[in-house]
């Protein structure tokens, strides 16, 4: 019964996975972001896939088969509503550091250092003093703009003058004709 218990260096392996997995979703883009929903699917995301590869790289397992998995992950993709940029980059992060934290191989002291060189470089490249003037927020139109699409320019002159800022670009997600609603990211700056 006992000889199947875990070693302790797979413990410590999933010590510094959520440690770190709790600083990039929770601690970077949840302070960040504020978005409730991708905090909560990265991180079991990141809890999930800490699993299935400590034991697949534990046992003999073929390219195929990784190849294999990496299309189901794809079938995600196409079957999920759409993310941001940002978004996907921090899931992608979340996963990152599972796979990196499950690789047996690499000792404790290699897999930490790379772990803080991974969230070291989220914290310095998605900080707000970099990209201070710019910002992003998702908003719906309940009546689909003639110029969204034809004229670039005279939409993000509306937009600037319906929010009262000074839009830098945006970005359609969603055109629904049925209900005449557009789903739009604007870029802006105060």
């Amino acid at each position: 019964m006992f000889d199947q218990l875990p070693p302790i260096e797979t413990i410590l392996r999933f010590g510094i996975d959520i440690f770190a997995m709790l600083i990039l979703i929770f601690g970077l883009y949840y302070h960040r972001y504020r978005d409730k929903e991708l905090v909560t699917a990265a991180s079991l995301f990141n809890v999930f896939a800490f699993g299935v590869l400590t034991v697949l790289s534990s046992v003999e397992f073929s390219i195929t088969a990784g190849f294999g998995l990496f299309a189901i992950l794809a079938l995600f993709t196409l079957r999920s509503e759409q993310i941001s940029k940002i978004e996907i980059t921090y899931f992608f992060g979340s996963i990152a550091i599972a796979v990196i934290c499950s690789l047996q191989g690499t000792t404790l002291v290699f897999t930490g250092t790379v772990v803080l060189i991974v969230l070291f470089g989220a914290w310095v490249l998605d900080h707000p003093r970099i990209l201070k003037s710019a910002q992003g927020v998702k908003i719906t139109l309940d009546k689909i703009d003639p110029d969204a699409l034809s004229d670039p320019a005279r939409m993000r002159a509306d937009l600037s003058e319906r929010l009262h800022v000074d839009v830098m670009s945006y970005q359609i997600t969603a055109l629904d004709y049925i209900n005449d609603m557009a789903r739009i990211n604007v870029f802006y700056r105060n």
